[in-house]
């Protein structure tokens, strides 16, 4: 594939803009890989889950209503990005130890049996096969992967669970206690990443 050809989904969660550690991070990465990329910036607030959203989800396609079918147009549009990339960038702050609401938001509408995973015989089986992610994770204090992240294992074994199993963490984690290092260390493995 060349960098031309690559379908880059950017997902950026941070509340902070200009600040924010996993946001610059996130787009070096992007930049780094080069291709198309779209944005999906998920800061300013998701769709929530509501009991109609479920019961137009679990109405079978083509008995749903006009009024369904508009309820699921968002998270139609967002599976279909998740489908037309093939490399998938997610930017993590860890916010009290767990991920930004909205980022949680996005997972719920993404995460959707029939369409990006199904069950089968064998247990689930993720539909979204064949792409490669990077979650670029930032913190203050929590070390990425340790007791006290339920952010990063949570996103991870979603992606996995929607068939994304090429997953690669970059990390810029407890900046409060490594200073400079944590960010120079996550800008060191991006640039060691191939093009």
């Amino acid at each position: 594939m060349t960098m031309t050809d690559r379908n880059i989904l950017l997902v950026q969660s941070s509340a902070r803009t200009d600040a924010s550690t996993s946001r610059r991070l996130a787009a070096a990465l992007a930049d780094r890989l080069g291709g198309t990329v779209t944005l999906r910036d998920v800061a300013p607030g998701s769709d929530f889950v509501d009991g109609d959203w479920v019961s137009a989800n679990f109405t079978p396609a083509p008995e749903r209503s006009d009024a369904q079918r508009d309820r699921l147009s968002g998270s139609d549009a967002l599976v279909a990005e998740i489908a037309a990339a093939d490399t998938l960038i997610i930017g993590l702050p860890i916010y009290n130890f767990g991920m930004p609401a909205t980022l949680k938001a996005w997972i719920d509408q993404i995460a959707r049996a029939g369409v990006t995973f199904r069950y089968t015989e064998n247990g689930p089986e993720g539909l979204m096969k064949g792409k490669k992610a990077y979650i670029v994770v930032a913190s203050g204090g929590t070390e990425a992967f340790g007791e006290i992240d339920f952010a990063t294992p949570h996103l991870r074994h979603v992606l996995g669970f929607i068939g994304i199993t090429d997953v690669e963490v970059i990390r810029a984690d407890r900046q409060m206690i490594r200073g400079e290092d944590a960010v120079l260390d996550a800008e060191a493995a991006i640039s060691a990443i191939a093009a």
